[in-house]
């Protein structure tokens, strides 16, 4: 056998290699396969919890003695029940003493009890309870309405700073853990939270957060089904490893990245860590809550076209060859106005071609390309001393098909008519 013939097989080329370097080539070989794998199969995301309309009362101490375990945890839970009634009245009207129920009439509207903490002995139970009541039910006893005004839906990106590394969905992590186990039923914000799988990491990361372009959010949003998104940041800073972590949280909303507030919490070490997580997706909750009863959380109408879809400009974008009639809108005249116009750049040279036949048009002060797809549609932003059907005219007088939907324009080029036979 020649020695092309031998290292043209991968087995016999590794017997010629000496034992340590067989020995590096095999450890390499699997750690790349293991890093592939961990890539592919790894836990990418937490799933959130099924959040209803509940009310939730937490944090319900409770320390019984009885006869037996089942006895004492029996008679702690009923225990924690009343205590939690006691809350509920007291968070929902401020004060003043709580209708006296029974125990039966309070078992019907509690819907569950989640378990934080328990310690169960012979004939004592101690345990940190939180309990939901069912709204429908509880809701006629407290004298509030069974429905709750919310926002719009809008979609959460939780960002991580740790360490200096910036991360929402790219990996577990605990702030992403906060916000998939907060209960969000009892918030005015209708929360989008995603549970980081999939094509997630890769749409929801860290850096979308900075995308300032409305074309790809409408993408974006469109796909989760949402009007608009919030993005709770968590900054940890340690004191030393071990030591005490101190956690900044702010919220902010939209594309723009707008401020709303922040908090500062504080946890003796990495094992209060997922405490204060809860805390600040709680605290960051109220903050979100408190914009938008101020007016100031509104979602963005960039990123919603309210407007019905103009059958003039699909029939124009399909290529129709005969020009389509636009829809007559009211046109009122201003100075500088601003307009969209969108306009097809299957190249790089039909950017600027395209930008140089609008700025040739008379009362065009600016025409730049704000949203860029190659290949595809993009959107030019200009600015026009007149009426939408004066600068109609002066782009149909420069060959262009337009259709009209308030103040956006789509343009295409008016195919040339076939030569008589």
């Amino acid at each position: 056998m020649s020695l092309s013939q031998t290292i043209s097989r991968p087995a016999a080329l590794l017997r010629l290699l000496s034992r340590p370097v067989q020995i590096a080539i095999a450890i390499a070989l699997g750690l790349a396969a293991a890093a592939l794998f961990a890539q592919m199969e790894g836990e990418r995301g937490v799933p959130p919890i099924a959040s209803g309309g509940d009310f939730e009362v937490r944090g319900v101490k409770v320390d019984v003695f009885a006869k037996d375990a089942d006895s004492a945890r029996y008679a702690g839970w009923r225990m924690a029940q009343r205590q939690a009634w006691r809350m509920l009245w007291t968070r929902t009207h401020g004060g003043g003493g709580a209708p006296a129920l029974s125990d039966s009439q309070l078992e019907a509207m509690i819907s569950g009890i989640e378990i934080d903490y328990e310690q169960a002995g012979p004939t004592r139970y101690v345990a940190t309870l939180g309990i939901l009541f069912d709204r429908a039910r509880t809701g006629a006893v407290l004298g509030v309405s069974g429905n709750v005004m919310r926002s719009p839906p809008l979609l959460v990106i939780p960002v991580l700073w740790d360490g200096g590394s910036a991360v929402s969905y790219e990996r577990t992590n605990e702030w992403q853990k906060a916000w998939a186990r907060y209960r969000t039923g009892d918030s005015a914000i209708d929360y989008v939270r995603v549970a980081g799988s999939i094509a997630d990491p890769i749409l929801l990361n860290a850096g979308q957060t900075g995308r300032r372009g409305r074309l790809w959010w409408r993408v974006l949003l469109d796909q989760y089904g949402a009007a608009d998104v919030v993005i709770p940041i968590a900054r940890l800073d340690r004191a030393y490893p071990g030591g005490p972590v101190t956690g900044t949280f702010t919220a902010r909303y939209g594309p723009d990245n707008s401020l709303i507030g922040s908090v500062t919490l504080r946890a003796s070490n990495d094992s209060g860590l997922p405490k204060m997580m809860d805390e600040g997706a709680r605290r960051i909750d109220e903050l979100y809550i408190r914009a938008l009863n101020d007016g100031r959380l509104r979602p963005d109408p960039s990123l919603i076209i309210e407007e019905p879809v103009d059958p003039a400009a699909l029939e124009i974008e399909n290529a129709v060859e005969a020009p389509v009639e636009a829809v007559e809108l009211p046109s009122v005249a201003s100075s500088g106005t601003s307009f969209s116009i969108q306009f097809d750049t299957p190249d790089v040279g039909s950017i600027g071609a395209g930008e140089s036949t609008v700025r040739s048009i008379p009362g065009v002060r600016t025409a730049n390309t704000s949203s860029l797809a190659l290949g595809g549609t993009s959107v030019m932003q200009v600015s026009f001393d007149g009426t939408v059907d004066m600068l109609r005219a002066g782009l149909q007088a420069r060959g262009y098909s337009v259709a009209v939907s308030g103040t956006t324009l789509r343009i295409t080029r008016r195919q040339a008519s076939p030569p008589p036979q």
